[in-house]
């Protein structure tokens, strides 16, 4: 195993203007969490918080601090107020660091965009007083930092994001330990590993009522490879190269894009809310919001 490459130390304040580009945008949960923990999301469980949901009739054994008394004096009748109560969602966020996240090499540009997006998701849940943690499938092995709300973990998150991508590790180990942690988990990758073993893992979740967001990293190289580079080689194994004549070139777009539709198709039929992002297309905000806001369906799934 070759020794995994480090970048370069940055300062903290690099990630300042992705922090500020997403402030204010939320992260609904896709449905209703089976939290007490007090936050911004809708719990399953009724209680006596200000917002207001509907009256019951009064059963032994209710709170008698429920009851509506005004009502009571009215009708004669004595019912209880049930109101929603708002928890917290534990978030994880795991980013896939294998050699192809490194695409283009020159630049790194898949990977600076993955590290980026993947402190942006956590302030956005953070921001809204839920926990985040991170797991960073790396070929050292895999790293966690578990959800918490304390202000240092965007920091941790970020120091554990400078260890540059290499080899190719598996993603299902460390999806499967984001998913024992968070209640959420957002899959930052491009897809070219063990997929087949993560849909499994995003099929479980689904039906315990988890969230799982497959977020596809797609380079703009890879949508539309330059026309005049002739010879191109594999980011998980330098040593094997194709010939990339047009005739090739056409065949590759037409099986990338088949592969993306199937890919998607996958993800959503497991359950999973599938987002593909490219670095450079659009500003963060728009990236963000595409992503938290894809799996809201009015505040039930």
């Amino acid at each position: 195993m070759s020794s995994p490459r480090t970048l370069p130390a940055k300062p903290l304040e690099t990630y300042a203007p992705v922090l500020d580009a997403v402030r204010g945008i939320g992260w609904p949960a896709r449905h209703r969490v089976r939290s007490l923990a007090a936050g911004s999301h809708r719990s399953t469980a009724r209680g006596s918080s200000a917002e207001f949901i509907e009256y019951r009739p009064y059963r032994q054994g209710d709170d008698t601090r429920k009851i509506d008394w005004k009502l009571l004096a009215r009708t004669d009748r004595v019912y209880t107020r049930l109101s929603q109560v708002q928890t917290t969602l534990p978030t994880m966020v795991v980013v896939d660091a294998s050699a192809s996240m490194a695409f283009p090499e020159e630049t790194l540009g898949k990977w600076t965009f993955a590290r980026q997006l993947a402190i942006a998701l956590a302030a956005v849940a953070r921001h809204r007083g839920d926990p985040v943690g991170l797991v960073l499938a790396h070929e050292s092995g895999v790293k966690v930092i578990p959800p918490q709300t304390r202000r240092t973990v965007l920091d941790e998150m970020m120091t554990t994001l400078e260890s540059a991508p290499a080899g190719s590790p598996p993603l299902a180990p460390a999806a499967a330990e984001a998913l024992r942690l968070g209640a959420r988990v957002a899959l930052i990758s491009d897809f070219l590993g063990d997929v087949d073993t993560l849909l499994p893992l995003a099929r479980t979740a689904a039906a315990e009522r988890r969230e799982v967001y497959a977020i596809h990293v797609v380079d703009p190289g890879e949508l539309d490879p330059d026309p005049k580079k002739l010879l191109v080689d594999d980011p998980e194994d330098r040593t094997f190269r194709r010939p990339l004549p047009p005739s090739v070139r056409a065949e590759y777009l037409r099986r990338f894009g088949e592969w993306r539709e199937q890919l998607a198709r996958d993800w959503r039929r497991a359950g999973a809310v599938y987002t593909m992002v490219v670095p450079g297309a659009e500003p963060y905000r728009r990236t963000v919001r595409r992503i938290t806001q894809s799996g809201a369906v009015g505040g039930e799934r």
